[in-house]
């Protein structure tokens, strides 16, 4: 596997994937040593946590982040770079928030579906962040039932005004887009982006730098101290605070009392081939991402210097696979058989902290002590949806954090022992449905 792309050397203390090799600039926080009192402390530097410290820095409020590795080194830099509407768990989501919203909670869910669209968009301009960010999507029938689901969704954007955004197209539609025939129509979307996120967070991370935020990384937090002056306690420091927000997602294991058996992770894996150069045009020639519509699906995009990024599947035993590229280049070549054989440069795994009824988890685990967690593979705009409510809820302005927390979820007893087998169980029950359609 290449380890340089244009003269970028990937740090040692990230995966080397291609996001890692093409950084705009790596990050060189310092690790906290000492005593720093600010007024909110964030557990996390990944999307979670960067995006609420932007949030409340542009509120004014004092913030200082605290990351174990370094800014996007977890599922933030690692995933498969696509912003798109879907939200893991809006069924779910729907049913349990209706007690809450009574009728209005398909506006309200519907209305959050795109909502991060707009945070990313309004930030990249406003900060000026480099992240090649893009615009168009296809969502894409794999089999011809697909499509009675593809037509309620473009019925339903039509429906609420997004009929210049969305377009149905049928197999020879599809083949307009892509020079491949394996998908049997799709839903173009060019409201829906795609970009390299390890460069957007690094970006985010600078704009909160700028407007004041402490940024501390190999700074991993060993306690949570709670009461009435809260604090996050690491090996050479502390930090003292008015609040607290947990955001490590599914890598952190702390307040295992009130948190452990509620997320656990899925590792999906990614591959870069070679550059492709003319043959990237012709594949995919309006630069589109796509993903289509299986349970467990595939996923891909092409890069600015011109790869094709292709992730699928997901090990649901927490473990990473031994070999990514094997596993992921038939699909590669089942979509565009003009690929067969192609190089691949680079092959990482990423880490989705999966929740049993994929509802982001939002909560307090003490009075000023809040957690949110949980994206189940749909991170970047969910993110960035949860740390407006986040930044939102901490400075007073409860409505959205209390919907959310106000859901149910499954706390899975030993969750270490049986919560990945039983979302590989459920995964198989799920796609054996999927071979039923």
């Amino acid at each position: 596997m290449n380890a340089q792309v244009n003269g970028v050397i990937p740090a040692a203390e990230r995966c080397k994937s291609y996001y890692t090799a093409t950084l705009n600039q790596e990050t060189d926080y310092p690790t906290l040593q000492g005593q720093v009192s600010v007024d909110v402390v964030i557990i996390g530097g990944g999307f979670t946590g960067v995006a609420s410290a932007v949030e409340l820095a542009e509120r004014g409020l004092k913030v200082a982040i605290v990351e174990a590795n370094k800014i996007g080194w977890g599922a933030t830099g690692r995933n498969g770079g696509q912003v798109t509407g879907s939200l893991s768990g809006d069924g779910a989501m729907r049913k349990q928030m209706r007690k809450k919203l009574g009728d209005e909670v398909d506006d309200f869910v519907w209305n959050l579906r795109w909502r991060g669209h707009e945070i990313i968009k309004q930030r990249v301009e406003k900060y000026s962040i480099n992240c090649d960010l893009k615009h168009g999507h296809l969502h894409a029938a794999f089999k011809p039932s697909h499509m009675t689901v593809l037509q309620a969704d473009y019925e339903e954007a039509v429906r609420r005004g997004m009929g210049a955004d969305v377009t149905l197209l049928d197999r020879e539609g599809v083949r307009g887009q892509l020079q491949t025939d394996l998908y049997q129509g799709a839903i173009k979307n060019t409201r829906n982006m795609h970009l390299h996120p390890l460069n957007l967070c690094i970006g985010e991370a600078k704009a909160a730098e700028s407007l004041g935020a402490l940024i501390f990384e190999h700074s991993e937090v060993l306690e949570i101290v709670h009461g009435a002056n809260p604090a996050v306690i690491t090996a050479q420091g502390r930090i003292d605070a008015k609040q607290v927000l947990l955001a490590g997602d599914v890598y952190h294991k702390l307040e295992k009392k009130k948190l452990k058996g509620m997320i656990f992770p899925a590792m999906g894996g990614i591959v870069t081939t070679a550059p492709l150069g003319e043959l990237a045009d012709q594949i995919n020639p309006h630069d589109l991402a796509v993903y289509d519509c299986r349970f467990v699906l595939d996923y891909y995009r092409l890069t600015a210097d011109k790869r094709l990024l292709f992730g699928g599947g997901a090990n649901y035993s927490g473990r990473d696979s031994r070999d990514i590229a094997a596993e992921l280049r038939p699909g590669i070549e089942a979509t565009f058989p003009q690929l067969k054989g192609v190089a691949i440069d680079f092959q990482w795994s990423c880490a989705m902290g999966i929740v049993i009824n994929r509802i982001p988890q939002l909560g307090k685990l003490s009075d000023n002590v809040w957690f949110c967690q949980g994206y189940s593979g749909h991170g970047i705009a969910t993110t960035h949806i949860m740390g407006e409510i986040m930044a939102n809820a901490l400075t007073g302005t409860l409505e959205k954090f209390d919907t959310f927390a106000g859901c149910s979820h499954i706390k899975v007893p030993m969750g270490d022992v049986f919560g990945n087998p039983m979302l590989a169980v459920g995964m198989w029950y799920y796609q054996m449905l999927e071979k039923l359609r």
